[in-house]
């Protein structure tokens, strides 16, 4: 029969590993915390327009116009199957001395679109902006070129930057809007880009308009599926819409 000091020491050990066994099942209850960067997309893509604006303006003037013909989704690159520059041409905006100017107002535009509609839809209405916006203005050009109402060298026409994109992500802000604000938003920037095509007189205006509506119509595909969340905005987020306007009214009458 065991003495009553090792009876005292059994339990002792014995309540000393359940305390310990508890712990280390408390602690692996906790959830892993991992790190994740904020606002992927918007950082990423404002990262990649940074490296080659740097480059761009590295090298000389001719040099730089041949990078840019070369990556411009013109009537000449597409017809000759250059695909890519639908991509490539989505990451030339100039020099660094360009980029100074454009990319805090994109980033706020960015960064309020992915706050709002989070990094796959931001993606996806971008990229239905900048290539849908392409492919039907290079269909027009090249119907106007063939009935020859305009010359031939519109073919060789520099086209790169994020513009369409950009102009498709404000449309599809009327999903996020207060309601009262919708029409007025969609009203406003429709004459607003009207009237900068009446005025302006290129391919790229018409582009811009068509960009616009191409975002209108995938904001409220938004609505009606319900994909986003009807809140109201944080202070953070008007000043952010604040210079996502000031972008967009610059690319449309600039």
């Amino acid at each position: 029969m065991p003495s009553q000091t090792e009876v005292d020491m059994v339990t002792a050990t014995t309540s000393v590993d359940r305390v310990s066994t508890d712990h280390v099942s408390v602690e692996s209850d906790k959830p892993s915390r991992r790190w994740r960067l904020p606002l992927p997309v918007t950082l990423g893509y404002l990262a990649g327009l940074v490296v080659v604006a740097v480059a761009l303006s590295a090298l000389s003037e001719s040099a730089q116009t041949g990078v840019i013909l070369h990556t411009s989704t013109n009537l000449h690159n597409l017809l000759h199957g250059h695909i890519s520059t639908l991509f490539a041409s989505a990451f030339v905006i100039g020099d660094a001395a360009v980029a100074l100017t454009i990319l805090p107002l994109l980033a706020c535009l960015l960064a309020l679109a992915e706050l709002r509609f989070g990094s796959g839809q931001l993606v996806r209405i971008f990229l239905a902006g900048h290539i849908g916006a392409t492919l039907l203005v290079a269909v027009g050009l090249w119907i106007a070129v063939t009935a020859e109402w305009m010359p031939q060298s519109i073919g060789w026409a520099e086209d790169v930057g994020i513009s369409y994109g950009a102009m498709a992500v404000l449309g599809a802000l009327v999903a996020v809007l207060p309601r009262p604000w919708r029409i007025a938003w969609i009203v406003g920037w429709f004459v607003v880009a009207v009237e900068g095509a009446v005025v302006g007189q290129t391919f790229t205006n018409v582009g811009h308009l068509l960009s616009l509506l191409i975002g209108v119509a995938a904001g409220y595909t938004l609505l009606r599926t319900r994909q986003v969340a009807r809140r109201g905005f944080t202070k953070v987020e008007w000043l952010l819409l604040l210079g996502a306007t000031v972008l967009a009214a610059g690319l449309l009458l600039g």
